[in-house]
């Protein structure tokens, strides 16, 4: 066995999942069979990723939609391809334009937050380079749920009910009225059961499908993108839309514990999680106790104010990446961690709503796949007559002239949604992600720390209590997590507060392969399920 977890030793609630011919782990039941579906009638896993994505952004709109950014890491043919389908911000939009409207710092909703959605385009890759089956066929099942209705799952009436809530108290203008006319039923967010569906949705989806995408960026689609922007005095241009390519990019790795651990460049913040693991390296963390604890937290905060600092677009980062993740600058970095908590400080180097999901298939292919539309349902904004809601990932931009990720046009901002993948001896062992914007990376980081540290199972890694470092010395941890390490850590000069809010700790999916045979994890904290053959 590739692994030092064993078959025989499963203590979870939910049982990991085991299967030969294909698996799809995601959030939504409905999602995983479309996966699966596509498998079946021949697809390959990178068509059952497209599938799965396009059934996400239908039965899931609480955490993306067609109008969202994407990542992904594929392992086919014996190589590894990564996928940035992240779009910059408009041309026309700039620091100045934004302050001149009386903001200082970006909003959260409306068009200033709107960058061009990258998704279709990454869709269209996909299928181009890699997939078996016409885009067309592959999207059905996600037309099918948008113009049939399918019954709304509990996680997602929950989220789905807190958006409702929140756009009715802060959303006020003209522009933002197609949002309720899409996705309220008489003002009312659908309850769990409902049935739920988007026929503007299954249009789009079904042009989508016969145009390779290529409407949203040069079509019909663009010119309502186009036409709305311009109605609501946003930034977005068609010129835009025309002008936007998705980027095939080169995975960054690092080994840990024998392992390579694969993540995407910038401008995703992925790097942080190598850093961090870079930085574990130099410690024995296999007792499950407040020492190790406390080592992952100063580890992922001495990482993540790197990353913080440095990640924007990769072209004007102007900083060497391989320095950031080299073995001495990790073994640097783990000179700081003491016995006391520390506020950490960015290094020298030389120079939600969010989902993820995993695919696997018979013939070697595996995908590690995320999109988003960053918070909730995004901007707030719903192009009239398409079911497309507009994301809003500009708003991590800033307003300051002379941060590293300060807003300009045709620029790429800090992204934080990031798919993982493992390999040994270049050999595939499977894809990981844990979603939930800046819990991205410490999910990652305890999942990998989880089954190369302390030997659990996919199922055990993803429902073992987690935390999450907010700033300075706080530190949020779940309702279940250990009392005793919690006042150890205290201690230790941690400031530890429980959360009741389960979207505080991201949800993952892990699919590992053990020669012939897929090892899948799900989600508890969502309405997670694998489809498997």
């Amino acid at each position: 066995m590739n692994f030092c977890f064993s078959e025989y030793e499963y203590s979870s609630q939910r049982t990991v999942v085991f299967g030969r011919k294909g698996m799809v782990a995601t959030t939504q039941p409905l999602a995983s069979q479309a996966g699966l579906e596509i498998l079946k009638n021949g697809g390959n896993a990178i068509d059952a990723a497209i599938a799965t994505a396009a059934c996400l952004t239908v039965v899931e709109p609480t955490s993306n939609g067609i109008g969202g950014d994407a990542f992904a890491i594929v392992w086919t043919n014996g190589n590894i391809y990564g996928l940035n389908s992240s779009g910059p911000s408009p041309k026309a939009i700039n620091i100045d334009s934004v302050i001149g409207k009386g903001y200082k710092k970006i909003p959260q909703h409306g068009f200033i937050p709107v960058t061009i959605p990258g998704q279709p385009y990454g869709w269209k890759e996909l299928s181009r380079r890699f997939g078996k089956l016409p885009l067309k066929e592959v999207l059905e099942p996600a037309i099918d749920y948008a113009r049939n209705g399918f019954p709304v799952s509990p996680i997602v009436a929950y989220n789905w009910q807190r958006a409702a809530n929140n756009y009715k108290s802060k959303l006020k203008g003209e522009e933002f009225k197609y949002w309720f006319d899409t996705f309220t039923i008489d003002g009312q967010a659908p309850k769990a059961g409902q049935i739920w569906h988007n026929k503007d949705m299954a249009n789009t989806l079904e042009e989508l499908g016969s145009t390779n995408c290529m409407s949203f960026y040069k079509g019909d689609i663009a010119e309502k993108i186009h036409k709305f922007s311009k109605e609501h005095g946003g930034y977005i241009r068609k010129s835009d839309l025309v002008e936007y390519k998705a980027e095939w990019v080169k995975p960054l790795n690092v080994n840990y514990r024998g392992y390579d651990i694969w993540e995407l460049p910038p401008n995703t913040h992925g790097i942080v999680v190598l850093m961090a693991l870079n930085i574990l390296k130099n410690f024995d963390l296999k007792k499950d106790d407040s020492k190790t604890y406390h080592r992952m937290i100063e580890a992922l905060k001495l990482a993540y104010v790197d990353g913080l600092h440095y990640i924007t677009d990769l072209n004007k980062m102007g900083i060497d990446l391989d320095e950031l993740i080299s073995k001495d600058y990790g073994i640097e970095r783990a000179k700081l961690i003491k016995d006391k908590a520390i506020i950490p400080q960015f290094g020298v180097a030389n120079s939600d709503g969010t989902v993820y999901f995993a695919t696997a298939d018979s013939s070697g292919n595996m995908v590690s796949y995320i999109q988003s539309n960053f918070t909730g349902f995004g901007s707030g904004l719903v192009v009239p007559g398409t079911g497309i809601s507009l994301h809003n990932r500009g708003y991590t931009f800033s307003l300051e002239p002379n941060a590293h990720n300060k807003l300009e046009p045709q620029k790429k901002t800090y992204h934080t949604i990031i798919p993982g993948f493992i390999t040994k001896n270049n050999k595939p062992i499977g894809p990981f992600g844990v979603m939930g914007a800046y819990m991205q990376p410490q999910g990652h980081l305890q999942v990998m720390n989880n089954i190369f540290d302390h030997c659990l199972n996919p199922q055990e890694a993803l429902d073992k209590p987690r935390w999450q470092w907010i700033e300075d010395k706080t530190v949020l941890v779940e309702r279940d997590f250990s009392k005793d390490l919690v006042e150890e850590l205290k201690r230790m000069g941690h400031k530890i507060k429980y959360s009741n809010d389960i979207g505080s700790f991201g949800r993952g999916q892990i699919i590992l392969k053990d020669k012939d045979i897929l090892i899948g994890g799900t989600e508890k904290r969502a309405d997670g399920y694998i489809g498997v053959w």
